[in-house]
């Protein structure tokens, strides 16, 4: 598991622009509306080759509770969660009760808090720092999130602060399994049957699970690690603060995986709410395996897997690599199916090609079927190499790669995953410029 740092604080002191700043990408977007969450409050950065997790805690609605109870609940969180808690504060507002009221939450434990002082754009406003020595957790850092200013100094505390024995992950060598759906798909019968064992709480009640809970077993001398998560609603659906962050959780734990077990329900129609789901794995590119549960009470003849195996790829375009699974979490039956599928995801995840191997299929393809002229200008291939695994990453070297058209640059992933077995895994090609000699 990774080092983690939440960013906690009152609201409008500027955490979701920390946040930005600090992963350096405007991931985290916020929206004044009641019931909208983030599309991503949790990612991994890394500084002087140390390499940590953030957490956004913000963008809790204030609208329809108590003020001070939203702050204790987002201090609450960052407790729990952190190794580490930046606690912004705003330099033009000054100390408040309110940043008092998160300080009191953060006193009782022993978790290191750095104090941020936000906003604090120009010379003239650094002498506003120092009324915050009173919050009682050292030197704060003055900030500024949307000009850079101070941020590099923050990032080296973190640094600092991390210890010099630590183990990113106790189970590095086993296979990372999410289970991840909408609500009452069967998740938590899922995770206990795959490991013989009530586990975790299962309940008709949608939204059982909150947190996502870690679990290490063996199969047929394979190690995994399997992560049962909380139900991920689509944007817009989730309302309760405890669920928004079950949905942190349950990114986190897709961030932290090899293979995501998509479970969707068998008993109807694939729906909208299933894609957004697995949009998450695409988003976040983890192999992956659908499964189909509650196959044991749904009424079938010799069609009825292959029209619903059929009906998963039409609406998870983006997953037609996929293999779909069919079991019955709560009878127990076809479990054993997955653990090939896994199994074949995670190598593909892993692959590595030869360069020379991979190069002659990039020839083949461009003689086969020629780039057309796109953008004023024709793309010449000169060749490719693979960068990186997990998932496994290629860069193409063309004379101009505002000259391949997209679909040009689908037709060539298609030809390497007729070329080799990729079953599971998704694909990153990336265009680059070939330096004229």
């Amino acid at each position: 598991m990774p080092f983690k740092v939440a960013i906690v604080g009152r609201p409008n002191v500027g955490k979701s622009s920390l946040f930005n700043r600090m992963i350096g990408s405007r991931l985290s977007i916020t929206d004044d509306a009641p019931g909208v969450t983030r599309d991503r409050i949790y990612a991994k950065t890394e500084w002087l080759t140390k390499s940590f997790a953030v957490i956004d805690t913000g963008g809790i609605e204030i609208s329809d509770a108590p003020f001070l109870e939203q702050i204790k609940q987002q201090a609450d969180v960052a407790i729990q969660e952190a190794d580490l808690i930046i606690f912004v504060v705003d330099s033009r507002s000054g100390l408040t009760d309110d940043d008092l009221f998160i300080a009191k939450r953060l006193y009782p434990t022993d978790k290191k808090v750095i104090v941020v002082v936000n906003k604090v754009d120009n010379v003239d406003l650094k002498q506003s720092i120092y009324e915050f020595y009173a919050l009682g957790f050292g030197d704060p850092i003055a900030v500024s999130a949307n000009h850079g200013i101070g941020v590099g100094e923050l990032m080296d505390q973190i640094v600092q602060s991390m210890p010099e024995d630590f183990v990113d992950d106790e189970h590095e060598e086993a296979i990372r399994l999410a289970v991840i759906g909408y609500p009452n798909v069967g998740k938590s019968s899922l995770t206990n049957a795959i490991l013989g064992q009530e586990r975790v709480i299962v309940s008709d009640i949608a939204g059982t699970t909150r947190d996502a809970i870690d679990t290490p077993f063996t199969k047929d001398g394979v190690e995994y690690v399997i992560i049962d998560t909380a139900g991920i609603r689509k944007r817009g659906q989730v309302y309760e603060n405890t669920e928004k962050y079950s949905v942190l959780r349950a990114l986190q734990a897709i961030e932290r995986c090899d293979v995501a077990l998509i479970v969707v329900d068998g008993t109807r129609d694939v729906i909208a709410q299933d894609m957004h789901v697995a949009g998450y794995i695409q988003d976040y590119a983890k192999a992956s395996v659908v499964v189909v549960n509650k196959w044991d009470i749904v009424q079938k003849d010799e069609k009825t897997m292959g029209v619903m195996k059929q009906s998963i790829y039409d609406t998870f375009k983006f997953l037609a690599y996929t293999e779909v699974c069919f079991v019955s979490a709560k009878e127990n039956k076809r479990i054993d199916t997955l653990f090939p599928a896994i199994n074949k995801a995670y190598e593909s995840y892993n692959r590595r090609i030869p360069t020379s191997v991979m190069n002659d299929v990039l020839l083949d393809s461009v003689a086969m079927n020629p780039p057309a002229q796109f953008n004023h200008g024709k793309a010449k291939f000169s060749y490719m190499t693979q960068v990186s695994t997990k998932p496994p990453t290629f860069v193409i070297f063309v004379n101009d790669p505002s000259f391949v058209h997209f679909s040009y640059l689908r037709y060539l992933e298609n030809q390497l995953r007729k070329a080799f077995d990729f079953t599971g895994s998704p694909l990153k090609l990336i265009l680059r410029k070939k330096e004229q000699e």
